[in-house]
């Protein structure tokens, strides 16, 4: 069944619908520019409006100018002030229920954009195949998430953004996602990102840059790139294999609902004499406070699990004693045999690898209030660690040689993300003990998640920080070496499937 939406009238010659092919626009993907004022926030709204009823949508909408989508069109708003894990694992659930989402990221800096949106759009992009259902991504301020030169913000925050909208609009058609990102600046936006659509609605601009570049997206001569400098507010031209084959101007029709922000309207200045403009402000009037409304305050930040749970550990070291019989002092080495107990109960479960370290670290504690472990048993760092060290099979024996090499191993593994290193020891279990590599299903496993391509992604970042080096043998088995050690895996087959068992078990 073939879907077409109406974006608007044909503005040369008589006027005539111009129809959108939505079934054409989830395959070939749309780029929208326009300066300030153009209407391209108009365009996108009227996009949306007109495409509810018939595909999901998510909007990553840095100004909070779309959340009115949710009234009328049952949008679901998502804060984006959450924590990163958070907001990937909502846009996971998001594909998987089908539900139309707003990213709201009015009010966080720049920084705090670009990470909210790269988490957010790797959990569409890295959603399980089963719910890769059609969905249009439209990406406002497309030149804040995909910036063609580095700015403000750190190198890690603008790879981890400008990846995601690279992954979105490069290879996100086969995942059922179609980008449709709109900008002001056609020159401020990254090339590969923009190169990737085949449809266009070019609006209002003044920049010689950014009309040559508009020129030459449409198939048009230079000459006549001075077209896009009389272009009124709302209108635009049209090309591509969803629109139009040929350049075609538009005017976008009506939309329903409206946007927060408002174009600013000229009015007359009050008619007084300064003396008592001065009165007026800076004297309170007597019932100021009664009839101004606190100023609105944002609802601070969620504050993330792993903080949480710290908090309560030191809450409970820190506590006094309750009343009644004490507990049993314990011994150092009956202390920390405890300790191990505990860790070991949640190693032994075949599923502790798909689950976080936040959630373990709170089962750990509650088994150790059990059995009365006084004080703070590990720290969250200290049972990453263990963790860590634990899934790699390294046993307190090797640790504790004179010439183990694993301390160094432990320092390198320091150098990346927590997150990272028990990825890290695995691999360099295996090339010490010369153990064909791990497949990707056993990297994942590791890292703990069920996502293949995060695992592969997780092992390009590796490489790249110079942690592992990886190379594929003629049978394409791949072999991966830890640099400065020597150490080195058999070879492996990367598509191979995990054995599960518990980490316990791993460590024995």
């Amino acid at each position: 069944m073939k879907v077409s939406i109406e974006l608007g009238l044909s503005s040369q010659g008589a006027p005539a619908p111009v129809p959108m092919d939505l079934e054409e626009l989830l395959a070939t993907r749309l780029l929208v520019q326009g300066n300030s004022g153009s209407g391209k926030s108009h365009l996108l709204r009227r996009l949306l409006e007109q495409s509810a009823p018939w595909v999901q949508q998510a909007v990553i909408d840095p100004e909070g100018d779309f959340v009115s989508l949710a009234e009328k069109y049952g949008h679901v708003v998502v804060d984006a002030s959450r924590n990163e894990s958070d907001l990937h694992r909502i846009a996971s659930r998001v594909r998987q229920h089908r539900v139309s989402v707003v990213l709201d990221m009015e009010g966080l800096d720049s920084e705090q954009q670009m990470r909210a949106a790269a988490a957010f759009l790797g959990g569409l992009f890295d959603a399980e195949r089963d719910h890769w259902y059609p969905m249009l991504v439209v990406v406002d301020e497309a030149q804040l998430f995909a910036p063609a030169a580095g700015g403000e913000v750190s190198d890690e925050t603008r790879k981890a953004s400008l990846g995601a909208m690279t992954n979105l609009m490069c290879r996100g058609r086969k995942r059922g996602l179609a980008g449709v990102i709109a900008t002001q600046r056609l020159a401020k936006l990254a090339k590969n990102v923009a190169a990737e659509a085949s449809n266009f609605l070019m609006g209002r601009t003044f920049l010689d840059i950014d009309m040559a570049r508009a020129a030459d997206l449409l198939g048009m001569e230079r000459r006549q790139a001075e077209m896009f400098r009389d272009l009124m507010a709302g209108h635009f031209v049209a090309l591509g294999p969803a629109l139009s084959r040929r350049p075609l101007p538009v005017k976008i029709g009506s939309v329903e609902t409206g946007a927060r922000s408002v174009t600013p309207k000229l009015l007359p200045l009050p008619d007084a004499p300064a003396e008592n403009m001065q009165d007026l402000i800076f004297t309170a009037a007597p019932d100021e406070d009664e009839r101004l409304p606190p100023p609105p305050r944002r609802a601070p930040a969620p504050v993330p699990t792993e903080n949480i749970l710290s908090q309560l550990a030191r809450a409970t070291r820190e506590a006094p004693a309750q009343a009644g019989p004490a507990a049993p002092t314990m011994s150092p080495e009956e202390r920390q045999a405890a300790i191990d107990q505990a860790l070991k109960e949640i190693l032994s479960d075949p599923e502790a690898g798909f689950r976080t370290a936040a959630v373990l670290y709170q089962d750990f504690l509650v088994r150790c209030r059990i059995r009365k472990v006084a004080g703070e048993a590990l720290s969250l760092r200290a049972f990453r660690r263990r963790l860590a060290i634990a899934h790699a099979g390294i046993d307190s024996g090797e640790l504790e040689k004179e010439d183990s090499p694993w301390g160094e191993v432990i320092s390198m593994a320091g150098q990346l993300p927590e997150d990272m290193q028990s990825v890290f020891l695995v691999l360099a279990r295996a090339a010490h003990d010369g153990k064909p590599c791990p497949s990707d299903a056993g990297v994942a496993h590791a890292y703990g998640t069920r996502s293949l391509g995060r695992a592969r992604r997780l092992l390009a970042y590796m490489e790249e920080q110079g942690a592992i080096v990886c190379r594929t043998d003629g049978r394409g088995q791949r072999i991966i070496a830890i640099p400065g050690l020597a150490w080195e895996t058999a070879p492996g087959d990367p598509n191979a499937p995990h054995e599960t068992v518990s980490r316990s078990e791993a460590a024995e």
